[in-house]
This record gives C-alpha cells, sequence and structure tokens, in this order.
C-alpha cells in the first residue's frame, strides 16, 4: 500500500468519525452571565422544543411577547417616544396657547418629569393624539424615521436605535431561532414603533402590539389614505396588554419579559396558563453602564411586580450581574 493511499484512507476515517460526533453547539447568549437566569431561558427552550416529550409544544403555539421601554431599550430618564413628543408639543406651543392651562400639557412644556411620569401611558397617548395627528400613517412614519435618525441621547450621544439591550437581542434571535414567534407588547405607541422595529429588533410591523389612536380611511386627490384622528383608540398598558395580546395575537404567550409594574398582568397573564411558561423581569441595576431603578421611578417602575416575582415564578434578571455587556458595542458610558 502506498504512502499516498494510506494517507487517503486515514484522512477519510477521521472525517467519518467527525461526522458522527455530537455538534458542540455555540452559546447562543454570550451576553448573559453564567446563572440562574441564563439557566431558566435555556431550560425552558429545552423542556418546550424537545420532541416526544409530555411538554413539547408544536411551533405554531410558541409565542413570545416582549415590552418595548426598560426591556428591550433604555427608557430613561424618560420614555424615548415621549422625548419625541415633547420636541412636538415645543414646536406646535406657539399655535396652541390653551395648552398652557392644561396640566398635562403644561408639564410637557415644562419638561417637568415627575409630573409627566405620573400620567403615564394615557398622558403619552393624550399628547400623541394632540400633536401627530391631522396626517396620513405614511407621513407619521416619516416623521418618525426622520426625527429616530437625527436624535441623541444626551448621555451616551448615541442614537436611540444603538441604545438597545443586546443579551435580550441575542434572546430573541435564540427563541426565533428554536421556532418561538417573537411579540412587541407595549405601552407605547404602535405606529411610532412599526416603523423600526423590525431593522432594530427583527419584529416585523404585524407582530408589533402598542397604544394607537383612531385611523379613518379618506379619499384625498383620488387617492386612498389613512388619516390619524386626535382620539385615543386603545392604551395597550397593565391590564390592557393581555386584552391587546388576545386582540392582535389570539394566542397566550409561552414567555413574556417586561421590566415594570406596567408588564405585571402580562406576565401574569402568560405564566398562568397549562403547561411550562417563563416569565421574566428585567431588574435595572447598573447606574454605572445603564441605570438604576425600580420603585421610586417616574418611568419603568418596578414594585408590585418585583413583590410578586417569587410566588409567580417570574425570572428576575439583575443587570449588573446577569449581563456581560449591556449595548451592540462596547462603548458603554461612565456615569
Amino acid at each position: 500500500m502506498s504512502g499516498v493511499l494510506l494517507r487517503k484512507i486515514v484522512v477519510g476515517l477521521l472525517v467519518a468519525v467527525l461526522l458522527h460526533l455530537p455538534a458542540q453547539a455555540a452559546d447562543p447568549l454570550p451576553s448573559w452571565k453564567e446563572g440562574p437566569a441564563k439557566s431558566a431561558i435555556l431550560a425552558f427552550v429545552e423542556k418546550v422544543t424537545k420532541p416526544g416529550t409530555p411538554d413539547f409544544v408544536a411551533p405554531e403555539k410558541r409565542i413570545a411577547t416582549f415590552d418595548n421601554d426598560g426591556t428591550l431599550w433604555i427608557e430613561q430618564p424618560m420614555y424615548i417616544q415621549l422625548v419625541f413628543v415633547l420636541d412636538r408639543v415645543e414646536a406646535l406651543a406657539p399655535q396652541h396657547p390653551e395648552w398652557k392651562d392644561d396640566p398635562l400639557f403644561k408639564a410637557a412644556l415644562d419638561r417637568d418629569l415627575k409630573a409627566l411620569g405620573e400620567f403615564g401611558a394615557r398622558g403619552l397617548a393624550r399628547l400623541t393624539a394632540a400633536t401627530s395627528t391631522g396626517m396620513t400613517t405614511e407621513e407619521f412614519e416619516t416623521q418618525v424615521e426622520d426625527w429616530i435618525e437625527a436624535a441623541r441621547d444626551p448621555r451616551f450621544n448615541r442614537p436611540y436605535t444603538e441604545l438597545v439591550y443586546q443579551p435580550m437581542l441575542e434572546l430573541m434571535s435564540y427563541l426565533r431561532a428554536s421556532g418561538f414567534k417573537t411579540f412587541i407588547v407595549s405601552g407605547g405607541g404602535l405606529y411610532f414603533m412599526r416603523p423600526w422595529t423590525e431593522r432594530v429588533y427583527g419584529i416585523p410591523p404585524e407582530q408589533v402590539v402598542g397604544s394607537s389612536i383612531e385611523i379613518e380611511y379618506q379619499m384625498q386627490d383620488g387617492k386612498p389614505v389613512l388619516m390619524r384622528l386626535p382620539k385615543i383608540r386603545f392604551i395597550d398598558d397593565k391590564a390592557g396588554k393581555p386584552v391587546g395580546i388576545s386582540y392582535h395575537i389570539g394566542r397566550r404567550p409561552l414567555a413574556a419579559f417586561g421590566n415594570s409594574d406596567g408588564d405585571l398582568e402580562m406576565l401574569t397573564y402568560t405564566t398562568a396558563g397549562p403547561g411550562p411558561r417563563l416569565g421574566m423581569i428585567v431588574h435595572h441595576t447598573d447606574a454605572a453602564r445603564e441605570f438604576a431603578y425600580d420603585r421610586d421611578s417616574a418611568f419603568g417602575k418596578l414594585d408590585k411586580a418585583l413583590d410578586e416575582a417569587a410566588a409567580h415564578g417570574w425570572t428576575v434578571v439583575d443587570m449588573k450581574k446577569d449581563w456581560n455587556t449591556i449595548f451592540p458595542t462596547e462603548r458603554e458610558a461612565a456615569p
């Protein structure tokens, strides 16, 4: 037997052996530190995706819902959509002298964050209805896209779409690779989020559930348009979230992810279902790399949901302890 033939045989045998060795899967969550939170995610996904077991869930029933503000991107010192709306209030204020006598609009003009926080998602929806209506949905989408491209966060000096959480991006990708369909279920505006969620999160517009104002079909210059009306249609916050899930998704989620008391009902509804469920709360504990807040925050208040987490079996993610990195690049600003 020649040396060349022998080498070919040896190489062939090695290839055959390697092909039959179990593949060592890459870590799907590299930005998550080893610990209870990461283990809970991996164990849950393995449990519901393993065929032939009692806990197996068919792919069409694998629904995961995510809050947006404070769960997928920053919400301090105020909701990002609120920054957009306050810019609109300021620009339109000369045309509306009556706003100075309205507590909500006065707080907006003064940029009084404490007062604005007390108005909650309903206040944000009302400001949106007053400042971003009388235009088509396409015109509003262009307005949002132009603003979000130009706006910069004052602390990090980065576009808001870069201030998304890398660990959560990995989590959404991992769930989708495991046969899940991922939805945003947010108190934020439906039409504010839709223009950019697919580009930033990989979540298409039809998988975004949010607060909304009324729209109306009209003909303008012989062309059909959808006009935004100054009337609130639906507030997708707190008890509204399970309702929004029912309206738009039609299935109870298997997993839900939030960060505040505004997500309490969504988490409760999700984990009350039969079989394996995953409820997870992102707890902001990292003042150096992001922000630290919970019970006393005007935005993203986490109080009751934090107290009830253990009783419901929800996993609380400690950002400081559980995440290797916060944002998609290493350019994390010091305080």
